[in-house]
């Protein structure tokens, strides 16, 4: 076992969080595209560590499930009813191998910031310095509300006192324990043992540990990370805002640090997993969420929402909303467009203003400009959708698919009855209602021959402003040709 790394993670998620005031439990609430917890685990497997305990108590289910869903490998430890971290810590030990060896990191299901970069930093340290505890710690400050770390003379901690129980001068102490930790194995085992409920919860506390490892003269050393937010956690909405507002911009200046233009990051919201090549622009009021990718040069905004979507280089996406599409390599999309799953536009491509597509596979250079609704359709390479077209593709009772062909045009204000295949090279006539194949070259007119009833308006509009400009464009014009034309030089006073 490689010693910088540690041998196991143990992450505590079984806290009930009333405060967020919800019937989610609190650990599966969402920054950053995922729920805090699932931001716990990706640190802990960042360490390497071979074995990743979750302790589950409150919404067990929900959160078991979600645990197998996003790491099949995890595993599952149960709380009993004995309250505190120190039990908690001691259920996700019994999970673990029992000749398991090394270090064992302690952290929670609800501190999103904290990274695996500081998790082997922590485990590195607390090798080499020989520690049998380390605790990550930071100065805040304003300290208020939580537990102080009170040092020796020779700098190791020999306790963690709770605000609560802190006197004057140890409330003056800027130093907080994060709750996060890293322990020999047989140390911890050893200790949670001695750890006794004598307090006024009745509850195992993790941080009795410490004094007991000191009593023991064993080694206690701080971990002090500058980056406080790490060792912040979620306990309300108030706070789950904050720290998301804080996840946020971290990944916009990461991305602007990789070659990304985002003008404006106070308005624009990425999450965790978005990947966007370089020289792209993302204007104000862009979101990029879920496992959306955006490749170089494209331009994203201003107000998009794009979810699960795949966007090719130099795309130009404006005002739109799209869920699990694919935008090709310079495709034009908005404004007001809205793109539902199943959608592929090709490369050049376009989806103009206030269309709708949903199962459409759009082919390279096609164009859907205006005003159209194209649902469970095949439009071919280069092909034409007129305004205001509508593909009909449900009877009420099933999903019909149609084919546009390639270089084909469909006339505005055409409807579409599916299932239709309209063939390549093919025209429809604007105002068709199209219910029948077309074949390659065809023109085809569906619609009723216009017919002309002179005076309607007149006999059944009368006395309305209809009719009177009627009978006004219908009058001849005035002053006729009477006294017939001049003739060229017979002018008076010729």
């Amino acid at each position: 076992m490689n010693a910088t790394r540690p041998a196991a993670v143990i992450v505590l998620a079984a806290g009930e969080g009333t405060r967020m005031k919800s019937s989610t439990p609190k650990v599966l609430h969402r920054i950053g595209g995922a729920p805090l917890l699932g931001h716990a685990v990706r640190a802990a497997r960042a360490t390497g560590a071979e074995h990743v305990a979750v302790v589950v108590r409150h919404g067990r289910e929900r959160v078991v499930e979600f645990c197998s869903a996003f790491d099949a490998g995890l595993l599952i430890a149960d709380q009993d009813e004995v309250k505190g971290t120190g039990r908690a810590v001691e259920c996700g030990l019994e999970a673990l191998p029992t000749d398991l060896d090394g270090t064992v990191l302690v952290t929670y299901g609800d501190v999103p910031l904290l990274t695996g970069e500081t998790l082997l930093a922590l485990t590195q340290e607390h090798v080499a310095t020989g520690s049998a505890v380390s605790v990550v710690t930071a100065h805040l400050a304003d300290p208020s509300g939580y537990g102080r770390v009170v040092r020796d003379a020779d700098g190791q901690v020999s306790r963690i006192v709770e605000h609560r129980d802190a006197s004057d001068e140890e409330r003056q102490l800027t130093e907080v324990n994060s709750g996060i930790y890293a322990f020999d194995v047989s140390v911890l085992r050893e200790a949670l043992g001695q750890v006794r409920r004598e307090n006024a919860q009745g509850e195992k506390y993790l941080t009795d540990v410490v004094a007991i490892a000191r009593g023991a003269g064993r080694a206690v050393r701080a971990h002090v990370v500058d980056d406080a937010w790490q060792t912040e956690g979620v306990n309300d909405r108030v706070q789950l805002a904050t720290l998301g507002r804080v996840l946020n911009q971290r990944v916009c200046e990461r991305l602007m640090r990789s070659g990304v233009t985002i003008v404006d990051p106070a308005t624009t919201w990425v999450d965790v997993d978005v990947s966007v090549g370089t020289d792209t622009t993302l204007l104000p009021g862009t979101q990029l969420l879920g496992a959306t990718s955006v490749g170089s040069e494209a331009v994203i905004g201003p107000e998009v929402t794009l979810t699960d979507t795949e966007v090719g280089d130099g795309a130009q996406v404006q005002r739109a909303v799209a869920v699990l599409a694919v935008i090709g390599a310079g495709a034009t999309v908005g404004p007001y467009s809205y793109l539902r799953p199943g959608t592929t536009l090709g490369a050049g491509g376009k989806i103009g203003g206030f269309v709708e597509t949903k199962n459409a596979d759009i082919g390279p250079g096609a164009k859907v400009p205006h005003l159209t609704y194209a649902g469970d359709v095949t439009v071919g390479e280069g092909a034409n959708i007129g305004a205001g077209t509508i593909f009909a593709n449900y009877d009420g009772v099933a999903k019909h698919h149609s084919r546009v062909g390639a270089h084909s045009f469909v006339g505005s204000q055409t409807v579409v009855i599916s299932p239709v295949d309209i063939a390549d090279g093919a025209y429809v006539a604007a105002g068709s209602a199209v219910t029948a194949d077309v074949e390659p070259g065809q023109l085809a007119i569906a619609r009723g021959r216009q017919r002309a009833v002179d005076g309607w308006v007149q006999r059944r509009r009368p006395g309305t402003s209809t009719a009177e400009a009627a009978a006004r464009a219908s009058a001849p014009p005035p002053g006729g040709d009477e006294g017939g034309a001049a003739v060229p030089g017979e002018g008076a006073g010729s």
